[in-house]
């Protein structure tokens, strides 16, 4: 008696809402690492803001940072803005990791080349799609957790705001400034997270083919998306920090009422002219203040996203490709 013969297997694809959960996920491993090295990369983008010379150095360097923050503030200290971190990153690299492929696939359509071709400009423009809309989304939980990491009861850096926690900071706020406040610097974080969207996953993507295709790693490796994601967390440090910067003093400036009624930063009218202020007086090292803290931050973060990411999505698939053999078994 001959057995029945095994149904044809679908590749198993994720839809965009398992996608952005799976991408979610991973980027909430790897904040819980890098918030460290945010808070540090905050305060050094602070530090001297608009004063020649540099101004008073109250942290010398990223590790300086961390060990009088831990000294002075304890492990809260260091890790001040988590509780916002793991909302934000939810909604941003949800939106990131899982709008990115639907995306790339709609814009190759449209632009006539195959879904699944690997376009240099499609890519980036879906990165950078992706990552506005993950920006947007998460404006005021990176408004909040730019604002507490900043502050310091010990040795204070650019304006100070003491929120006891992230439902005070968003009520504090909306009772100040009502929606507007919530949604300021949204230009500034689309802004960052465009450029640093647009070279993210092209990168990862294009690393990862060429160490496949010229058979240094096998597809599978761990050792492949490590070294991937490596290299793309350098190109997305080198797009995003000026912006970066721009983003954390839009976002920390203090406020002043206006006749109007509405509160209006006191240093900067938007992004390009908080670039443009930071360029005139502390020149182009005035914009990348605080990068070895962001590459500390963004290197393991975007190591630990990517590779957590698509193994999850591994292990996602594994779990529905069983389920679809149960049934698929059930029914023969």
């Amino acid at each position: 008696m001959s057995s029945a013969p095994a149904p044809h297997r679908k590749p198993v694809t994720l839809s965009t809402a398992e996608g952005f959960v799976c991408g979610g996920i991973a980027a909430c491993i790897a904040v819980t690492v890098s918030n460290p090295a945010e808070v540090a990369k905050t305060r050094l983008q602070l530090q001297g803001e608009l004063a020649k010379g540099g101004g008073v150095k109250v942290y010398n360097n990223a590790f300086d940072v961390l060990s009088k923050t831990f000294k002075n503030e304890g492990i809260r200290g260091i890790q001040r803005g988590l509780g916002p971190a793991y909302a934000y990153q939810i909604l941003l690299n949800g939106s990131r990791l899982g709008f990115y492929e639907p995306f790339r696939h709609n814009i190759n359509r449209a632009f006539g080349f195959s879904a699944d071709d690997q376009i240099p400009f499609t890519s980036v423009l879906a990165g950078a799609s992706s990552g506005a809309i993950g920006a947007s989304l998460g404006n005021p939980l990176f408004l909040i957790k730019a604002r507490m990491q900043a502050y310091s009861p010990a040795l204070p850096v650019g304006a100070q705001h003491y929120y006891k926690n992230s439902f005070d900071a968003l009520s504090t706020i909306f009772r100040a400034e009502s929606f507007r406040g919530l949604v300021r610097g949204i230009d500034a974080a689309i802004l960052r997270t465009s450029m640093g969207s647009s070279v993210q996953l092209p990168s990862y993507n294009f690393t990862k083919t060429q160490l496949v295709k010229h058979d240094i790693l096998p597809a599978d490796s761990t050792w492949t998306f490590l070294v991937s994601s490596f290299i793309s967390g350098a190109c997305v440090c080198i797009a995003m920090q000026p912006a970066d910067t721009a983003l954390t003093r839009m976002y920390n400036q203090p406020t002043i009422r206006m006749p109007d009624g509405k509160l209006q930063g006191t240093l900067y009218k938007n992004p390009i002219d908080c670039l443009w202020k930071t360029f005139k007086v502390e020149g182009v090292r005035g914009w990348y203040k605080g990068s070895t803290a962001h590459f500390m931050r963004i290197a393991p973060h975007t190591i630990i996203t990517l590779t957590a990411n698509d193994l999850i999505i591994g292990l996602y698939k594994d779990f529905k490709r069983g389920r679809q053999r149960d049934i698929d078994d059930s029914d023969v």
